[in-house]
C-alpha cells in the first residue's frame, strides 16, 4: 500500500528520537542573505520543537529508513522488531527540508537510516541527498549524516564534501558489550572508519604547493553516540572509553544516551531504564575532562563502584574529596586552579582573571560576574570573605545534596 508523506514523517521522526547527536555546534558560518542560495547555519529557526523526552530539535531529524538488516538487541528498529515502517524517497527527503526550511520550522538536517540491502546502498542514498541540497538546491543550511560504518570508503569520503558533521556510532562502552548486544557490527570497523574521516579532515586543512587549500571535509567535525545502561558498564568504564575516543580521533563530541527499554526485547537487556541524572552526570564529566583541565582519573576517584555521585556534581564531588586544595584566594590563584572551584564556569573565571588586574575582588564582585557563590563560599577567599571552618565541616556535602525522599509504594 502507498503510504502518505504525512505517515512517513510521524514513523521516521519518531523512530529518530533516541539519537541523541544531533547538535549543530561547530560548522562555519554561511547564510544566503547575498541572495544566493537558501537556508543558513544560524538564526531563528533553530533550536524552537522539542521531543517528548525533553531533548531540543534544532533540524529536521528523521531516518531515512526505520527498515533494517540488522537485529541490534537494544534497537527498536532491529528487523526482528515489530514496528510499523517506512522508506522515503531521496525526493521526499530533499522536498521535506525545503519546505520544512521556507516555512521556518527548521535551519538543516540531521539525517539517519537504518540499513536496506546492503550498507553501500543506503549510504549512497543519504549522499545523494546531501548532494542534490547543496549542489542542485543551493542550501547552505547544516547538515548532518550519520554514516554507516560498513559502507564503502568513498562514499564516506562524499558525504564529508557535502555534510557539516559525519558521525558514526560506537554503540555500546566496551567491545564485548557491541559483540554480546549487536553481533553483526564489528567495532574494528566501526575504528577504521572513524579514522578514516580523521584522516580526511586533516588533509582538507592542508595547502598545495600552489597555496590552494582542498575542499572542506565535515568541517563541523565527527562525532559518535554511546548507549548507557544496556550492558552494566561502570561511568568509569564509558568516560575512560570517551577519553580515548577524543584523543584518536579528534571528536567534536561524545553523546550519552541513556537506554530505553524497548517491547519485546532479550533477556539480557534491563527492564527498566538508568535515571536521566546518570547521563546528565556523565555530560558533566565530560565537560570537566574538556574545558576545565579534569582527567578522568581525578573524576572517577570520587565514584563508588565506579559510577558518578547522582546526588551531587562530579566538580562539586571532586572538591569535597580534595578540601586539601581549598579555599582558594580568587585574587592569587591561577587559571587552572580557579576553574576546579564548584560554582565557578569557564566565563566568570575569565571575568576574574581580567577584573583583578585593576582592582581587588570583593564577594559581591563574584556575585556580579556571574560565578555562583552558594556553591563557591566554601572554596574560596576574597578580600571580604573567608569560610572559616566551612571548608572542612562534616556537613558540608549536605547543603548541596537533595534531601531525601519518601518512594512512593506504586
Amino acid at each position: 500500500m502507498t503510504m502518505s508523506l504525512d505517515r512517513k514523517l510521524a514513523i521516521l521522526s519518531d523512530a529518530a528520537r533516541y539519537d541523541a547527536s544531533c547538535a549543530s555546534s561547530g560548522t562555519t558560518r554561511r547564510d544566503s542573505r547575498d541572495g544566493k542560495g537558501l537556508g543558513s547555519t544560524e538564526g531563528s529557526g533553530i533550536c524552537h520543537a522539542y521531543a517528548p523526552d525533553g531533548r531540543c530539535i534544532s533540524l529536521l531529524k528523521i531516518l531515512m529508513t526505520n527498515f533494517c538488516i540488522y537485529d541490534c538487541a537494544y534497537c527498536v528498529n532491529r528487523v526482528s522488531s515489530n514496528v510499523p515502517r517506512a522508506r522515503f524517497s531521496v525526493d521526499e527527503v530533499v522536498q521535506l527540508t525545503l519546505e520544512f526550511y521556507r516555512r521556518n520550522y527548521i535551519e538543516g538536517l540531521f539525517l539517519s537510516s537504518g540499513v536496506v540491502r546492503n550498507s553501500d546502498e543506503t549510504m549512497g542514498d543519504m549522499v545523494r541527498i546531501a548532494q542534490r541540497l547543496r549542489e542542485e538546491e543551493h542550501f547552505r543550511g547544516y547538515i548532518h549524516l550519520k554514516t554507516i560504518p560498513d559502507a564503502s570508503p568513498d562514499l564516506i569520503a562524499q558525504a564529508g564534501l557535502h555534510a557539516d558533521r559525519l558521525s558514526i556510532n560506537v554503540e555500546l562502552p566496551t567491545d564485548r558489550a557491541v559483540q554480546a548486544f549487536a553481533p553483526e557490527k564489528n567495532p574494528v570497523t566501526i575504528r577504521a572508519a572513524m579514522g578514516n574521516v580523521k584522516t580526511h579532515r586533516a588533509a582538507s586543512k592542508d595547502r598545495s604547493r600552489t597555496g590552494k587549500r582542498p575542499p572542506k571535509f565535515a568541517p563541523a567535525g565527527q562525532s559518535t553516540q554511546m548507549i548507557v545502561g544496556a550492558d552494566g558498564a561502570t561511568d568509569a568504564t564509558i568516560l575512560t572509553r570517551s577519553t580515548g575516543l577524543y584523543a584518536d580521533y579528534n571528536l567534536r563530541r561524545v553523546y550519552y544516551s541513556a537506554f530505553s527499554p524497548i517491547p519485546d526485547s532479550t533477556a539480557k537487556l534491563p527492564l527498566i531504564k538508568p535515571p536521566l541524572m546518570r547521563e546528565h552526570r556523565l555530560y558533566q564529566a565530560d565537560w570537566l575532562m574538556r574545558f576545565y583541565g579534569f582527567n578522568v582519573d581525578e573524576i572517577t576517584s570520587t565514584a563508588q563502584d565506579g559510577n558518578l555521585d547522582l546526588a551531587i556534581d562530579p566538580k562539586l564531588a571532586w572538591a569535597l574529596a580534595n578540601r586539601d586544595h581549598f579555599p582558594l584566594d580568587v585574587n592569587r590563584a591561577s587559571r587552572e586552579l580557579l576553574l576546579r572551584v564548584p560554582g565557578f564556569g569557564t566565563k566568570s573565571v575569565g571575568r576574574i582573571l581580567t577584573t583583578r588586574r585593576h582592582r581587588t575582588l570583593r564577594y559581591d564582585d563574584l556575585l556580579r560576574l556571574g560565578a555562583s557563590m552558594k556553591k563557591a563560599q566554601a572554596f574560596i577567599t576574597c578580600a571580604d570573605w573567608t569560610p572559616g571552618a566551612l571548608t572542612d565541616s562534616e556537613g558540608l556535602r549536605a547543603r548541596f545534596a537533595p534531601p531525601p525522599e519518601q518512594l512512593s509504594l506504586f
